[in-house]
């Protein structure tokens, strides 16, 4: 059984927790006012510091039916629209947990 989001989320910035990051970087979850959701993760001090990131871009027929992320500036960077927050977090954390910790 696959393991939900949050509970994904939650593992994740735990394995990064080593009495430093966590207390200069971390994760960001707002809403904006398209409306919508953004997402964004610091990536510096991380495995995925320079791990390769292919920008995504998904607009559906529905106005409110959208995903966008990148990865600029050591940050995974992401919005989406108002129903799409799951799909976002999901879209991350499939990219950080297949990505290679050995980089």
């Amino acid at each position: 059984m696959t393991q939900p989001t949050l509970s994904r989320l939650q593992h994740w910035y735990l394995s990064l927790c080593n009495d430093s990051w966590e207390h200069i970087y971390g994760v960001q979850i707002d809403n904006i006012d398209n409306p919508g959701w953004s997402l964004a993760v610091d990536l510096t001090d991380t495995y995925l510091e320079k791990v390769a990131y292919i920008p995504i871009q998904v607009q559906r027929p529905e106005e409110d039916d959208w995903l966008n992320c990148k990865v600029e500036d050591q940050k995974f960077i992401g919005f989406c629209g108002p129903l799409n927050l799951e799909e976002m977090l999901t879209t991350f954390l499939d990219w950080a947990e297949t990505a290679d910790r050995t980089n």
